[in-house]
């Protein structure tokens, strides 16, 4: 016999449902993505999951695959190992693992990422900078200087 249950999770109301667990992890994906929608990308949209040939929960986070976890108990190798296979099938250059910050909204919430993963983000990051500064200077001096004061 199926027990029916209503969650409140730190990232709104879950429906009821046969299965909390999976509903918790649907009410992050669903606040993650609004949050990436207003912050980031307003494109960005839940993926339907396609089994071995996943691409992430969420598309729209710049260049990477998203995995999202909202799990008690958290295994960031499986998660990691996890991105990094679906950003293969996505065709982005870089996975990461969107966990839920336990009893936290999604602002506390992690993005994780192993150091290979990250070494090549911020070389590429690094790269693109130095290219904008040479290309034009003063607008990657009004760049820099908006996002030092957004931080």
């Amino acid at each position: 016999m199926e027990t029916w249950t209503s969650l409140r999770s730190g990232c709104g109301e879950v429906r009821a449902t046969a299965n909390p667990a999976k509903a918790k992890g649907t009410a992050w994906e669903t606040a993650w993505t609004r949050y990436i929608q207003e912050h980031h990308n307003p494109a960005a949209h839940r993926n339907v999951q396609m089994g071995r040939l996943d691409i992430g929960d969420v598309s729209g986070y710049y260049l990477h695959a998203a995995e999202l976890k909202a799990e008690k108990t958290i295994t960031l190798a499986d998660y990691i190992a996890q991105a990094n296979r679906e950003a293969i099938h996505a065709g982005q250059p870089f996975g990461c693992a969107v966990v839920k910050r336990r009893m936290k909204g999604v602002a506390d919430g992690y993005v994780v990422r192993d150091v290979r993963t990250d070494v090549r983000l911020v070389s590429r990051l690094k790269i693109m900078e130095e290219a904008l500064q040479d290309v034009d200077f003063s607008r990657w001096f009004e760049i820099d200087e908006e996002l030092r004061e957004a931080a």
